[in-house]
């Protein structure tokens, strides 16, 4: 016999959340002791909701790639999805939705610039622009529709990828308590309401590019919005085990969730290892001539720069157990080299430079305040990132995707001749790297020694190697 019903809202409806938290409820749901249903809230104006109208809110996940050393081609029909909404054709209908007295939990991923405040949103929208003011209205009825009732309070588990994102969430709501000048028992009833602070982990590559009649074959009907993803599954919410009683997803299998009073270390750990390994790669693999990220760790060279890389210095720059880091740094590693994914370089090149200073550049301080001496490698990849963005010197043929301040920037500096100049230029710029980087000298050399070698060596794998024995 199921539980009590446990349902969900959820902002968003794209492939990321369509992969991980409809997957997580669809596992739930197979197990007699739970019950739930998922609606889904389109967040912007243009989306896929009457796509998935049309398919009665079902969808298939093929989890494909390299797990613990096997092989896995996986097919799930996921139909945990109840109500379909989109709120800026049927608003009355979004708002009904919090009038459900089986509401649980909220789920979101309205990538990172959409837990933000928009001071234009007013009260009166139908709806509102942003995300945080869409939920502050529905909340609003749900406060209304129950009287403030305390056991109404919601679940709120935030999955884009910023830090602090509950309670970054929760802020913006209050916020708008204030401006809209809503009562003050209605921000009390809010406090009350659980906000957590996620971290999610799960390539999703989305609908299926290539090899189209395969899927179309294990499709069980004419499926427009099947997705793909790989095997691995990281959740983790800051918060405790209570959370666990009404939602035992620790029970299920194949999925890693944990519930953990500070998710500060899976952060530090994700942003270092996972993304720090992408955007080492990515100008070293593009001036190699390599596209994507699987066929790099088929290369001998690129593959041996990104193991030393990630294993002698930035995991060594990371305050953590060892052994976990590097358990986790094999896992990456073999998630790369996925060859069912097609993650192209050039896609992970947008914006290098921000994801630079936030995913390579603390590893790249914080080994030098260590060790006392610059690493080679994280210094070897700022070169050949500052050469990437040099385009017509490095001559390369792909398309340079950042703000147009850093493009223009970089266009100037590169009339200069002199290698040392431009170093010196690109470091001393605080505001690509929110400080001065030239306070620090065994770095400004270490780096020009790396572009010298890069802008004097016809292939990058031939600077590298004069660059090592330098």
């Amino acid at each position: 016999m199921k539980n009590k019903k446990t349902d969900s809202i959820q902002f968003g409806e794209g492939n990321f959340l369509r992969a991980f938290v409809d997957y997580c409820i669809q596992l739930l749901n197979e197990n007699p002791s739970f019950s739930g249903r998922v609606d889904l809230v389109q967040p912007i104006p243009q989306g896929m909701i009457e796509t998935l109208q049309k398919q009665g809110g079902k969808y298939h996940l093929f989890q494909e790639g390299v797990k613990g050393g096997k092989t896995i081609r996986e097919t799930k029909l996921i139909d945990c999805i109840g109500q379909m909404i989109n709120p800026y054709k049927d608003f009355e209908s979004f708002l009904k939705l919090g009038e459900n007295e089986h509401l649980t939990f909220i789920f979101s991923n309205t990538t990172e610039a959409g837990i933000a405040l928009d001071t234009d949103d007013l009260f009166a929208g139908h709806p509102p622009n942003s995300f945080p003011a869409k939920l502050t209205l529905l909340l609003y009825r749900r406060y209304q529709k129950f009287n403030g009732d305390p056991t109404k309070v919601l679940h709120i588990l935030p999955c884009e990828l910023i830090e602090k994102n509950g309670a970054r969430l929760k802020e913006i709501i209050l916020t708008l308590c204030d401006e809209w000048q809503l009562e003050d028992q209605f921000k009390s009833w809010i406090k009350e309401n659980q906000f957590y602070n996620t971290l999610v982990d799960r390539i999703v590559p989305g609908f299926p590019k290539e090899n189209l009649d395969y899927y179309k074959k294990a499709a069980g009907f004419d499926d427009q919005l099947m997705v793909t993803c790989e095997p691995f599954f990281l959740w983790v919410i800051e918060g405790d085990n209570k959370l666990l009683e009404i939602f035992p997803v620790d029970q299920l299998e194949n999925i890693d969730v944990k519930v953990v009073p500070d998710l500060g270390i899976y952060r530090t750990r994700k942003v270092r290892i996972l993304n720090g390994s992408h955007t080492t790669l990515v100008p070293v693999g593009l001036l190699h001539g390599v596209l994507t990220v699987s066929e790099s760790l088929q290369d001998d060279f690129l593959k041996n720069f990104l193991t030393k890389a990630l294993f002698e210095e930035i995991i060594r720059s990371v305050d953590f157990d060892r052994q976990a880091l590097e358990d986790y740094a094999q896992s990456v590693l073999e998630r790369f080299s996925n060859p069912f994914i097609n993650h192209q370089l050039e896609s992970i090149a947008l914006n290098s430079i921000s994801k630079f200073k936030v995913r390579v550049l603390p590893s790249l301080l914080s080994y030098y305040e260590k060790n006392r001496m610059p690493p080679a490698h994280l210094s070897f990849a700022l070169g050949a990132l500052i050469y990437f963005y040099g385009k017509e010197v490095s001559g390369h043929s792909f398309s340079l995707k950042d703000d147009a301040a850093n493009l223009s920037f970089f266009d100037e500096i590169w009339k200069d001749n002199s290698i040392d100049n431009i170093v010196q230029k690109t470091l001393s710029n605080t505001g690509l790297w929110d400080q001065d980087l030239t306070k620090i000298k065994p770095i400004k050399d270490q780096v020009s020694l790396s572009l010298k070698a890069i802008s004097t060596n016809l292939k990058i794998s031939e600077a590298y190697e004069v660059y090592i024995k330098s």
